[in-house]
């Protein structure tokens, strides 16, 4: 709510308007005998709506009743229309029903002007009671229409005899929930489904709800003594004018499906049930979502908005509407269609977006990351001002115009109303909001000519040549594409490729004003070939996906990134190829803004999955193989730009797999408990513990899962309560096995992870899942020191979480059990030789990132042994499995002198880092030899040797750990 606005200086023109319409006001009210109490400054608040509005005037010299104390309740009161609209009683008599509708409207609307004027509502409160205003007589009117059929035809039913009726859908700014003073009400009919009335003269359905519309239409519509209630516009349904009054879903169905149109989508975005049977309006607005928000990220609405705008200019400049609020420059609907084109984009894959009403949605997509703070910032303060000035000249006269009056006398009572002292200050300010909208406008629907870019005639010219089949590889070289046969022999095969020659004549259209483009950020790239190259397979693996051409086509920044990537980044371009997907993730604006924290991923996922239309295992999984995708991508591009250090990544992407793995395992249990029930018990009794580089928080772009799971022994013999019990051990078998099978399997999207289980008891030769008895027995009495070495590293990572901490004391009580120092520094150094002697890959010339001398495996098995030979003394060393906050720890006891601590931290950081590049670019992690790098390993070389540990001695095997009583 405002407060009461001052009053600017009045001319004695302005002065002598209200006074006389004051006086004709207090006229009326004696005429009626309606006495009038200057209590709470009435006078001044009526003398200001009668400067803001004739409409107010007409309407209290018709019913002046309205300034009696019951009607001046009514002013001030925050109710909208539809608590009064409840309780009006509209007559039988058709021609009395339209009398009192539009006097109810009258009197509502003179409360809105009322509450407006004197601040008592701001903007949001004005448009909002608006279309609360006609969704009330809309239902009324219905009603009433409804009543009178049903006298004469009975009530409409479908084949199986349920009661049908109407569902009223507003689109535009009554969909929004922000509809004009004066607009007309944008209406879509319809009905589930066919059958026919039950009364004596039964009716088709068809038949009866198109007499039913009519007469909807005859009582807001049909002008009288009393004017109209609202301008119905039905052009907005199918076929539109040639079009059927209402139709049945599975009508409205096949049409959107087979004739719907972009402009027609954008319409969609706001479309809600606004009166009839609002349950059954919802269903269709679900059965209709994925014609307005398509399954991937769509950037054909680029062009189907900028079709719409061309055509809105052709208006502006025919009708000359340059001044319009509306339509011209920098006005309102240039606002709406920024927003509207993220919500159209990516509305389909991020449902947070798919909300009505300007306002809302540019929160919403500003909340997302999708529109910066700054824009959304200028849009929101330009979007309030421009409506709050249309609202205010259709308040006017009750006019549905968008222009502002020419003449002087109006526009200064504009001013005076709006709190401007003169109209020039008006105009100046709403001169600087068209000029900010023109220019964020023309950002984003056009940003730097994408889309009609011109080539430079030689990027041109050697597409005509590939296209011609004159290509060779000498031009190529001397482009700047070296080696150049390659790239001229695939060039020259892509206009040929099955796919290209498919392609519809809009996406030709496309690929022709493209590929010189493309050519051209190739080049600029720091490997202009490779990039090419890389460039010709994803037009290739995307010719018969209009969006993500479209993308590349429209936005100039993708179609650099891009070329940067594939440049230097081989294994992304190769995710890229494999998934188009990931091409909005090189342009996502929120690419600064990942989900860092596994609470924060999960909510994503679960966000993520809402937005399906179906819940079936098989969709889910594959939108949580694109989400996982998704987020590693961006997590590779940060590392490649060298925002995100080697350790952050690498723990981050141990995150983002225990996300998954948490909510494969949700799907897992739903889909088992669908077949056989639950087990009884608190919690699913099931545990998911992360070994080696997940446990450690070190996963790489490309690494394994090592996973073992385990359940609550107690429930192995209990039965689940489903169709098809089956005892506790068969259920938690089915479980792991099911999460596994998830985990690894292919989808049209890839597969989530490579599994391995071998570090479960007993190894492969032991069950899948294990309990918990018998994981801690085999920890205790069976396992082999590597294996202990392994248990350092695990830590639960999904499941039960009373069953998680009972894991974690386990292993913190057999890793803190005391040994002998001497001998596990033996065993240890004893498996570290075996393993480099089998694994090991350097040589004079190149270095085993992981398994060389000094390398990651030397860290690993220091930081190990150290802790099995120390935590019985310093059981805080056993709190962290992650190498690097170890090594901190171990500094903090004593057990690492300054210089070991730092070697370590520099050796463990530096040799990730080259070891996530060389994933990157799909090479083995071996590294040429350099003086810095073979310095580094024998820092991490002298470390080992000062604290006992032999990692270069011959190994005979390792022997079962001795523990010490």
């Amino acid at each position: 709510m405002n407060a009461s606005p001052p009053t600017p200086r009045e001319s004695s023109d302005i002065r002598a308007l209200i006074d006389a319409r004051y006086a004709d006001v207090m006229a009326a009210c004696r005429a009626a005998r309606i006495p009038l109490h200057d209590d709470a400054g009435v006078e001044e608040r009526i003398r200001r709506t009668l400067l803001a509005s004739d409409f107010a005037l007409e309407v209290l010299r018709r019913q002046p009743g309205l300034l009696a104390p019951a009607g001046l309740e009514r002013l001030r009161a925050n109710g909208d229309a539809s608590t009064r609209a409840a309780t009006l009683e509209l007559p039988a008599d058709e021609e009395a029903c339209m009398a009192v509708l539009r006097r109810f409207r009258h009197a509502e609307a003179l409360r809105i002007v009322f509450r407006d004027v004197n601040g008592l509502d701001d903007i949001d409160d004005t448009l909002s009671s608006t279309s609360a205003l006609y969704e009330a007589l809309l239902e009324l009117a219905l009603r009433w229409s409804e009543s009178a059929m049903h006298a004469r035809f009975g009530r409409p039913r479908d084949p199986a005899g349920v009661a049908q009726r109407m569902v009223v859908l507003g689109f535009g700014k009554l969909g929004g929930n922000e509809l004009n003073f004066s607009s007309d009400i944008d209406l879509v009919l319809a009905y589930a489904s066919a059958g026919q009335t039950d009364g004596a003269r039964p009716l088709d359905n068809n038949e009866y709800f198109i007499r039913e519309a009519r007469q909807l239409v005859r009582l807001l519509a049909e002008p009288t003594v009393d004017g109209i209630c609202a301008r119905v516009d039905l052009r907005l349904r199918p076929f539109g004018q040639a079009g059927r009054l209402a139709l049945p879903f599975a009508a409205m169905e096949q049409y959107y499906q087979r004739e719907g149109r972009d402009w027609e989508r954008y319409a969609w975005i706001k479309a809600r049930p606004v009166a009839g049977d609002r349950v059954a309006g919802r269903e269709l607005q679900d059965m209709l979502r994925p014609f307005v928000y398509r399954r991937y990220l769509d950037y054909t609405a680029f062009a189907g908005l900028r079709e719409m705008k061309a055509l809105i200019d052709a208006e502006v400049a025919r009708k000359d509407l340059a001044g319009n609020l509306k339509l011209g420059p920098g006005g309102i609907r240039e606002i709406e269609f920024v927003v509207q084109l993220t919500q159209m984009i990516r509305g389909g894959r991020d449902p947070a977006l798919r909300v009505r009403g300007l306002l809302p949605a540019l929160q919403a997509c500003e909340a997302r990351g999708y529109i910066p703070a700054a824009r959304a910032k200028l849009l929101r303060s330009a979007y309030i001002f421009l409506r709050r000035l249309e609202n205010r000249v259709q308040m006017l006269r009750d006019a549905q115009t968008h222009d502002i009056p020419d003449d002087p006398l109006c526009r200064e009572r504009l001013a005076l109303g709006l709190g401007y002292d003169t109209w020039e200050s008006l105009a100046a300010q709403l001169t600087t909001h068209r000029d900010a909208v023109s220019a964020e406008f023309a950002a984003v629907l056009v940003p730097e000519a994408g889309g009609t870019a011109t080539a430079p005639a030689a990027d041109t010219a050697l597409w005509l040549a590939a296209r011609e089949e004159t290509l060779t590889a000498e031009t190529m070289e001397a482009s700047g594409f070296v080696p150049g046969a390659d790239v001229a022999d695939e060039l020259t095969k892509l206009p040929r490729a099955a796919a290209v020659r498919s392609m519809s004549a809009r996406s030709s259209e496309r690929l022709e004003r493209l590929m010189p483009q493309l050519i051209r950020a190739a080049r600029d790239s720091v490997a202009p070939a490779a990039s090419l190259l890389r460039l010709l397979r994803l037009v290739q693996a995307v010719a018969r996906r209009s969006s993500y051409l479209a993308l590349l086509d429209e936005q100039p920044n993708a179609r650099r990134r891009v070329a940067s990537v594939f440049a230097d980044n081989a294994f992304l371009a190769e995710r890229v190829i494999a998934q188009p997907l990931l091409l909005d993730d090189v342009l996502d604006p929120r690419i600064d803004q990942l989900p860092l924290k596994r609470a924060d991923i999960s909510a994503e996922i679960a966000r993520t999955l809402g937005a399906l239309d179906e819940r079936d295992p098989e969709r889910e999984l594959e939108r949580i193989n694109e989400f996982r995708s998704s987020i590693a991508f961006r997590l590779g591009l940060a590392f490649n730009d060298g925002r995100a250090d080697a350790p952050a990544t690498a723990r981050r992407l141990a995150g983002l797999a225990e996300a998954v793995i948490g909510a494969i395992l949700a799907l897992a249990t739903r889909e088992l408990a669908a077949q056989h029930g639950r087990l009884p018990g608190e919690g699913s009794g099931f545990a998911v513990l992360g070994y080696g580089s997940l446990g450690g928080e070190e996963l790489g772009f490309a690494s394994d899962l090592d996973l073992v799971f385990v359940y609550d022994g107690k429930r192995a013999n209990a039965m689940s309560d489903g169709p098809r019990p089956v005892d506790g051990t068969r259920w938690y078998q089915r479980l792991a096995q099911r999460v596994m099978h998830w985990l690894g399997v292919q989808t049209h999207a890839g597969k989530l992870y490579d599994v391995d289980t071998r570090l479960r008891p007993d190894g492969s030769k032991g069950l899948l899942v294990a309990s918990v008895d018998a994981f801690e027995a085999y920890q205790r009495d069976r396992a082999w020191t590597w294996e202990h070495q392994a248990l350092l590293r695990a830590r639960p990572v999904a499941g039960d979480a009373r069953l998680g901490g009972l894991l974690a004391g386990i292993r913190r009580d057999i890793l803190g059990t005391p040994r002998d120092p001497g001998r596990v520094r033996a065993e240890v150094s004893a498996m570290r030789a075996r393993w480099r002697a089998e694994r090991d890959r350097s040589d004079a010339a190149r270095l085993d990132l992981k398994q060389g001398p000094g390398a990651l495996i030397d860290i690993e098995f220091i930081l190990q042994g150290m802790v099995l030979a120390h935590a019985s003394a310093h059981p805080a060393i056993l709190d962290t499995p992650a190498s690097s906050s170890l090594i901190d720890v171990l500094r903090e006891v004593g057990l690492f002198t300054e210089a070991q601590a730092d070697t370590l931290h520099v050796a463990h950081a530096d040799l990730l880092q080259m070891g996530l590049a060389c994933t990157l670019d799909l090479r083995s992690r071996i590294a040429t030899r350099t003086e810095a790098l073979d310095a580094l390993c024998a820092g991490v070389q002298q470390v080992a040797v000062d604290l006992g540990f032999n990692f270069a001695g011959r190994a005979d095997g390792a022997a079962p750990l001795g523990v010490d009583a």
